[in-house]
């Protein structure tokens, strides 16, 4: 094993193969879905690049094409290498080992909310106060649930200056406040990316619209149906021997970046990883940040979407709420809280042309991002489905660069069905 030399790095081997998992038997042959072998080669050496930045741990990608596996494949340890960890037995990362999705949580606990709809619990249009008496505070009287999955309910931040990360984990009190508190906007009338605040408001419509826990509906609605080996909120204690820990990485600080972090989760990037670490955040319930997957688990749950609902013989969604899912809720637009372009469905960050989150020519993609250097989506012009997961929370400007790199090669190498 090989140092970088800088601070909040990780180990890189200088033989990568020796820390690398690659499922082949899992593999198809690319050609049988109009790839070829150069194209899983490029894809996985931008992977491997990546990786030797040091600011990841650990990385996980699992690729469909056509519904096949072309790629199912991990690279460095899920415990056992984190900056400065020591005394804990390496264990490699696997497609299979489970870690954070952080925001990536917000696209299935939409689907939960979308599956409640389609069953008739609830509907889209309903206003929260409906199911949650005590929203009707402040302005809030007519906020409906879909502007909670749309980020245009106007409650964007947590209404309290440099909150302890451990104010996160208590489900009932966040509720409370978050209808307790005024808004940041007229609801409908401002797109803000709501971080974490909507997910407590959604999770507490699903409790009271279904008579169930959180725990319940993700394990009924998804994970029992897609047979994932890991999909719940936060993670089991059974299961926190060999998952694929987070770590922050990298600098604490890098201008213009940590003050946009800041300000959309309302604390410092460098203290939200070891927070959620702790068996207290491991145990709590946090619908928009802290849902527990492998990539496997993930890689099934966009098929599925990109399917129509549809995984093996179990119709999961019906097509048309899968669709109502998808749709954009608007027109591309400079959000008010990250600065940037972007345009959101019911519950998914949407692609676009001539390039967008998925890269160039994505204009029907569909997915959700996670800390900054977690991505799942779903292509419907390519037929592709794709996870990949990464354990490092770094804002060094040179991850973002080697994050990019990856799903760009990715969308590059999976050409657009009928194109050359």
């Amino acid at each position: 094993m090989i140092r970088t030399g800088r601070k909040n790095r990780v180990m890189v081997p200088r033989d990568l193969d020796s820390v690398t998992t690659i499922r082949s038997a899992d593999e198809v042959d690319p050609q049988q879905v109009g790839l070829q072998t150069k194209n899983i080669d490029r894809i996985w050496r931008s992977v491997r690049g990546f990786y030797q930045l040091g600011l990841h741990p650990a990385m996980t990608l699992v690729l469909r094409r056509r519904g096949q596996v072309v790629m199912s494949r991990g690279i460095g340890h899920a415990m056992g290498n984190g900056p400065g960890e020591t005394g804990v037995p390496p264990i490699l990362a696997t497609p299979d080992s489970p870690a954070c999705l952080f925001s990536g949580s917000k696209a299935v606990t939409a689907m939960l909310i979308h599956k409640l709809a389609e069953t008739g619990a609830l509907n889209l249009d309903d206003r929260v106060a409906a199911h949650i008496p005590d929203f009707a505070r402040n302005g809030k009287e007519n906020t409906t649930i879909l502007h909670l999955l749309t980020h245009r309910a106007g409650i964007a931040t947590i209404p309290i200056k440099d909150p302890d990360p451990s104010l996160l984990f208590d489900f009932d009190f966040m509720v409370k406040l978050l209808c307790a508190t005024g808004l940041d906007s007229h609801p409908g009338d401002r797109q803000a990316y709501h971080a974490v605040t909507s997910g407590y408001i959604l999770g507490e419509v699903a409790r009271r619209a279904s008579g169930k826990s959180l725990q319940e509906l993700i394990r009924e609605v998804l994970a029992a149906p897609l047979g994932c080996t890991a999909m719940s909120y936060g993670l089991p204690e059974e299961q926190r021997s060999d998952y694929a820990k987070s770590w922050s990485t990298g600098p604490d600080h890098v201008p213009v970046v940590s003050q946009l972090v800041k300000r959309v989760l309302g604390a410092e990037a460098s203290i939200v990883a070891p927070a959620l670490e702790t068996p207290e955040g491991l145990s709590a319930v946090i619908p928009a940040a802290n849902i527990y997957a492998s990539a496997e688990d993930m890689c099934r749950f966009f098929q599925m979407l990109l399917q129509g609902g549809q995984w093996n013989d179990t119709q999961v969604f019906r097509p048309e709420t899968v669709a109502a899912a998808t749709r954009p809720a608007g027109p591309l637009t400079i959000d008010s809280l990250l600065m940037v372009p972007v345009r959101f469905s019911a519950g998914f960050v949407l692609g676009e042309w001539p390039v967008g989150l998925y890269g160039l020519n994505t204009a029907n993609a569909f997915g959700h991002l996670g800390f900054l250097h977690i991505l799942c989506w779903a292509d419907p012009a390519r037929d592709i489905s794709c996870s990949f997961l990464s354990t490092g929370k770094s804002i060094s400007p040179e991850g973002f660069i080697g994050f990019a790199n990856v799903i760009r090669t990715v969308s590059q190498q999976c050409s657009v069905l009928g194109s050359r």
